[in-house]
């Protein structure tokens, strides 16, 4: 069995979020970057259901984990 491979629109759509690349660069460029002690579930701007998503994603290593890292890793860097 393969293991699904997410990327970041999908995700942007798993979350109910506009998932075009336009709009996804924009959501980081809004939210970012988050201060280093701020976990990428935590930050204010998630609603309670993406954020359990995004603490389960890491928490269990889903097929999600990567990807979520990926967002992640977007948001805590200062460009």
């Amino acid at each position: 069995m393969e293991t699904p491979v997410h990327n970041l629109s999908m995700l942007f759509a798993q979350l109910g979020e506009p998932d075009d690349a336009r709009s996804i660069a924009r959501f980081i460029e809004t939210w970012r970057p988050l201060a280093n002690n701020v976990l990428l579930h935590e930050a204010n701007f998630w609603t309670p259901a993406q954020a359990t998503f995004l603490c389960e994603a890491i928490l269990q290593d889903a097929d999600w984990a990567d990807v979520v890292d990926e967002l992640n890793v977007e948001l805590h860097a200062v460009h």
